[in-house]
This record gives C-alpha cells, sequence and structure tokens, in this order.
C-alpha cells in the first residue's frame, strides 16, 4: 500500500519522550531514552504506525469492521431542555433513577440499524427493562429521575460507517417533554485485529481513550489521551493513507524531578490533511480501532 502522507509530528523534539507519567509505579514506565535506537522511540513510533496502518489496510478485520455495526456516539441521548436543574444533573452523573411507571414486558426479536449512506444490519433488540438497567444503576439517597413509562422508537448516532438510524427505547422522564433514548441494539463483535498491541512496557507510546468528536468537516479530531503529573500533557502524531488514520499518543517535556505516579487524562486536537471519510481511526499502541469516549455519567455501548 502507498503511503499517502507521510508521518507529521504534531510536537517536535519531545512528543514521546517518556510517555508514560514519571514517578514509581506509574503505567508504561519502562527504560530507554529518546533517540537511543529503543524500537519504541520516536523513529520506533513511526514505523509502528505504518505497520498498524498496512496490517489493517484491506484486511479482513477491516471489511468486518465497514459491514457491521460499531456505534462511536452516546448510548444514551438526554431530554430536550436537560438537565432543569442541578439536582437533575447530578441524578444522571450518578445514574439514580427511579421507576414510577409499568415498563413494557415484550419485545420484537429484531430491530434494524439503517446506515444514512445506504445499508441495513438486523440485530436483536433488547428489553425495555435491560435497557433501563444499563443507565439506572444508582443506588444512593440523593437526587433521582423518575422514569415513567417506554416505548420503542428510534434514535440517529455515528457509526464506523458512518450516521445510522438505530432502534432505541425512549423512556418518559417526569418534569421533561421529550423522552430520554436509549440505544436498544448491541454493537457487534468487534473482529481480531490483524495486528498485536505493544508491550505494557512500551515507554514511548500510550494507549488513547477514545474519540471525544469529529468536527462537521471531518478534518479535526478530538482524542483523549493519557499523560502524568510530570509533564505538559499529552501529545499525538498521525499518519494519514487513503485506508485509514493511525494516532501515535505521548507526552509533551518530561520533567525528571519528583512527582506523583498519578495517570491523569487530557483532550488533544488532532488536524488531518483531508476529511476522515470512510477511513478507519486506529491506534499505534494498542493496534485497533479508537473507541468511543464516553463522558462520565453518560455511557456508551462499548466494543472496546
Amino acid at each position: 500500500m502507498r503511503i499517502t502522507s507521510l508521518l507529521r509530528l504534531l510536537v517536535m523534539g519531545s512528543l514521546f519522550a517518556g510517555a508514560a507519567a514519571c514517578g514509581q509505579g506509574s503505567a508504561g514506565d519502562g527504560g530507554g531514552g529518546v533517540g537511543d535506537g529503543s524500537a519504541h522511540g520516536p523513529e520506533g513510533s513511526t514505523q509502528r504506525a505504518r505497520d498498524v496502518s498496512e496490517a489493517w489496510a484491506g484486511s479482513k478485520a477491516a471489511r468486518i469492521w465497514h459491514e457491521r455495526y460499531f456505534p462511536m456516539d452516546a448510548a444514551v441521548q438526554l431530554p430536550e431542555g436537560a438537565f432543569r436543574s442541578r439536582a437533575d444533573e447530578r441524578a444522571y452523573a450518578t445514574q439514580n433513577f427511579e421507576l414510577g411507571g409499568v415498563l413494557p414486558s415484550g419485545k420484537p426479536e429484531e430491530g434494524e440499524v439503517r446506515w444514512h449512506g445506504g445499508g441495513t444490519l438486523a440485530l436483536p433488540v433488547s428489553s425495555a427493562r435491560d435497557a433501563y438497567a444499563k443507565f439506572a444503576r444508582g443506588r444512593n439517597s440523593g437526587p433521582s429521575l423518575v422514569v415513567t413509562g417506554a416505548r420503542l422508537g428510534t434514535m440517529t448516532l455515528s457509526t464506523s460507517r458512518g450516521p445510522a438510524t438505530v432502534p432505541a427505547w425512549l423512556f418518559t422522564v417526569k418534569g421533561y417533554d421529550t423522552p430520554l433514548r436509549r440505544v436498544a441494539v448491541a454493537p457487534s463483535k468487534l473482529p481480531r485485529p490483524p495486528v498485536g498491541p505493544l508491550p505494557q512496557t512500551s515507554d514511548f507510546l500510550l494507549p488513547l481513550s477514545g474519540v471525544v468528536s469529529v468536527s462537521p468537516d471531518e478534518r479535526t479530531v478530538t482524542l483523549r489521551a493519557l499523560h502524568g503529573s510530570c509533564d505538559r500533557g499529552p501529545a499525538v502524531a498521525v499518519l494519514e493513507t487513503a485506508d485509514n488514520v493511525v494516532f501515535s499518543a505521548g507526552v509533551r517535556d518530561r520533567s525528571d524531578g519528583p512527582c506523583t505516579s498519578e495517570t491523569r487524562s487530557g483532550k488533544v486536537r488532532v488536524e488531518l490533511d483531508r476529511p476522515v471519510g470512510d477511513r478507519m481511526l486506529l491506534d499505534a499502541s494498542t493496534g485497533r480501532p479508537v473507541p468511543y469516549a464516553a463522558p462520565v455519567g453518560s455511557p456508551a455501548p462499548s466494543w472496546s
């Protein structure tokens, strides 16, 4: 496969200088320094991105990825105007719900995922009670939201194949005029990646936490990445090809001074040469597609 764009380093020099948090016990803390010939140094990172890109291009796994249902959006869509109070916001964040009505007992055997660009896929539909249990997990004495009923409908979300309309349970929430929607079908089984992950001892590449968003023009991808307490935050390099986009995550300006061993998370915006289109978004560290990064309190149907 011909690579259409060489790896562009977003932060020069220190991009991958110690991708792990410094300090004893930090994730990924290992040996090797920049430019020492390590397989996981900056030069190795470039080759790793190429290896991941070439392994996925034209593979059976890539074909499955483009044919089946892999959501890249939140599993729950809130009612319009949510939230009306801080108490309701807290209730949702802690998944504290009460059932103030009767949920439907029956369910259709199958529902249809319909892609806006063409194509459909029949998948089993969950029951209303099972869907409710996915987001109503709180059992605390704090504020709660009251669900009074549900009906089967649809919702639109982003997937690996573009936007799709999917079966969803529409829950009536007391105090809101529009329903809370929860996806009623499970993601397809993730295909076996054609390339394995890097060892956890890798000192220059960290796994990404997920995709936060893609801009309307699909030329800016916002990612959530890990970093430590002794650096200036995460940094991401990108390799673009005709088939996929590979992200390599590290940290900026690691300090050698004393620090805590905590692992932190930060957002990084990556500008692409052209829109994402139908290209896969891959993680150089894991060798897998980058999952959707669900915000706290808004669980996504994880296929990772």
